[in-house]
């Protein structure tokens, strides 16, 4: 949508629903409502209970390194800044590889994938995620955030986490959960703040996109 003079603004959050579908075992979405101001009470009030890591969210580091930050210590510079989006044609259920795309023409210090493998209200295993050798290519042109319009940045059956345990060593910072398919290719600024939640693993953001100033 337009905001201001000339400024576009990308919403990449899904709306978050019980139809919002979450990793298989983990806590889907729901919202107790508590008072109701269409039941006659003064005003209305509600609680949630959900996973962290649902719809558009940020891993913070103890959600898989032992010695790794909470979400609350992690600071909030990846998060707010230039990216690029960089579109993929990977082959369902496997990792992006550097014959995908051509590292060299990363510009920013963010970059967001889309890989259009993954419908975050009609959950499917066969997703794409990133193989380490993109990670490490990526750390080395000084990329401080990866993001990916899937539920993680590791295939569904890797418990290795391969992609995750590289990000970790390179210090950088996870987007998972993005929709990107209604954003042009091109540069933007990123504003996706996660919440401050002690010794939390994740953090569901807001994530949007606008063109510079």
């Amino acid at each position: 949508r337009i905001f201001g003079k000339d400024i576009m603004i990308y919403d990449i959050s899904p709306e978050i629903s019980p139809n919002l579908d979450v990793w298989p075992g983990d806590t889907p979405f729901s919202r107790t409502i508590l008072l109701d101001l269409n039941e006659g009470d003064n005003l209305t009030l509600s609680g949630i209970t959900t996973s962290l890591h649902l719809g558009a969210h940020t891993d913070a580091p103890n959600h898989y390194a032992k010695t790794g930050a909470d979400i609350a210590s992690c600071s909030l510079d990846p998060y707010l800044g230039l990216c690029q989006i960089i579109e993929v044609s990977t082959a369902r259920g496997k990792r992006i590889s550097l014959s995908d795309f051509n590292v060299n023409e990363v510009r920013e210090e963010r970059v967001l994938f889309r890989t259009n493998s993954f419908d975050p209200f009609c959950w499917n295993n066969d997703f794409c995620a990133f193989s380490p050798d993109v990670i490490t290519a990526l750390a080395d042109r000084n990329i401080c955030l990866v993001g990916i319009d899937t539920p993680s940045v590791d295939l569904f059956d890797d418990k290795q986490l391969l992609a995750h345990t590289e990000i970790y060593a390179n210090k950088m910072s996870i987007l998972e959960g993005i929709v990107l398919t209604e954003v042009p290719i091109g540069v933007y600024e990123l504003i996706a703040l996660p919440l401050k939640i002690k010794d939390a693993d994740a953090s569901p953001v807001r994530a949007i996109l606008r063109t510079p100033l």
